[in-house]
């Protein structure tokens, strides 16, 4: 069992009506003039942005709006973000979206605060910041796990570059959380943010410490559990009870809480980035196409963790003479409910093509950093090995 340190400090208010807080909460932490940070047209259309500024003027809390942040977020509107908050004197940011939107607030809430440009920052050549905006969040998209976690993903168009920079002081003060707002989403999202959320929680359960028994048992209840969720939700979008697993699964399986105890792996993170960095697809859906592809080249470092995972997530019967067809009827369960919920397992169902040599292997450069880093934890992948994942996941 590894030592670890547990921080988590967000403040989570959960349940119907629960934006209603949103000016007192932002008093609470010293807000006095907001960024509303938001993504497209669905924050404006289902009426939450006109509420949630509403509220704020209610409550005597000064703000400007920007809007327009898209799946993968990108740089140049962080850029236009860090401007805009010099130019109005914001002192405090509020998503109002999912995780593209809190990982955009959270590269803007950076940059206030630097003397340089802040993609240095998530080129590692910038110095960890002592200060920051600080961020929360109105979550309506739950997938990504940025209203508790410490990460944030920004994608920069210039190369197609898309790079995640963690720092606990960007987890956000507090994260407003309502079923309600989630009914609306359309299945191919709520099955793409269920993939995501099982995938954090995967990254952490896919190691070679088997000691923490209690971290262990934890991540298997998130992932039977969100398994059930989805299909429900995909039946009847407006299942509270179950909208309402989803919603506070997609902050337990990123807050660290599956991770406590054990090492973080992220190899298949991290070879997704390169997929929806070049092909700008939906990133759960990325996941899913790499996820089975990993897992096949991997297996053999920890047999019997890929084992346990068949029998008790995927509902496997154990085949105690034969612990590598266990292992890979689990592989194949993980496969089929993919395909069930409407997910790709390979590049080619992904992006509708297959993908090239040329292509495999600018992706297999920019994932090893010009071939100088290596990724994950349950096996270290160099490049070659990369290189051989991507083609095992071209389809």
């Amino acid at each position: 069992m590894k030592d670890f340190n547990y921080y988590a400090p967000t403040e989570v208010v959960f349940g119907e009506n629960s934006e209603e807080q949103v000016a007192s909460l932002v008093k609470k932490y010293d807000g006095t003039k907001v960024l509303v940070h938001y993504g497209g047209q669905s924050a404006v259309r289902s009426g939450l942005l006109d509420k949630i500024c509403g509220l704020l003027k209610e409550g005597g809390v000064a703000y400007v709006t920007l809007g327009g942040v898209v799946p993968n977020p990108r740089l140049s509107l962080a850029q236009r973000g860090i401007e805009l908050c010099r130019t109005e004197g914001v002192d405090f940011i509020l998503a109002v979206g999912g995780g593209s939107v809190i990982d955009s607030a959270k590269c803007i809430a950076y940059g206030v605060c630097m003397d340089e440009d802040v993609w240095n920052l998530y080129l590692g050549k910038a110095q960890a910041p002592t200060t920051m905006l600080p961020v929360a969040s109105v979550l309506t998209i739950p997938a990504a796990g940025s209203e508790m976690s410490e990460a944030s993903v920004i994608t920069n168009e210039e190369g197609d570059v898309k790079l995640g920079y963690s720092n606990n002081m960007s987890r956000p003060k507090f994260a407003i959380m309502n079923p309600r707002r989630t009914f609306t989403l359309p299945p191919y999202q709520t099955a793409a943010g269920v993939t995501d959320m099982m995938m954090h929680t995967m990254e952490r359960y896919f190691t070679k410490d088997d000691d923490m028994d209690l971290t262990t048992d934890l991540a298997e209840a998130v992932l039977r559990c969100m398994k059930q969720a989805v299909f429900d939700v995909l039946k009847n979008p407006e299942d509270y009870r179950q909208r309402a697993q989803i919603m506070w699964g997609g902050s337990i399986a990123h807050n660290g809480l599956t991770g406590c105890g054990v090492s973080d792996d992220w190899a298949t993170h991290q070879l997704e980035h390169e997929l929806s960095g070049m092909f700008d697809v939906t990133h759960g859906a990325g996941l899913a196409a790499i996820w089975p592809s990993w897992a096949r080249y991997v297996m053999h470092e920890n047999l019997s963790r890929f084992v346990r995972f068949a029998v008790n997530v995927m509902d496997v019967p154990n085949d105690f003479s034969a612990p590598e067809a266990t292992a890979l009827k689990g592989i194949e369960a993980m496969e089929r409910f993919y395909h069930a919920i409407g997910m790709p397992i390979n590049i080619k169902e992904l992006i509708g093509r297959n993908i090239t040599d040329e292509e495999i292997k600018e992706m297999t450069r920019k994932c090893s950093r010009d071939y100088q880093r290596t990724c994950g934890c349950l096996k270290v992948l160099k490049a070659e090995d990369m290189e051989a994942i991507y083609r095992m996941a071209r389809g």
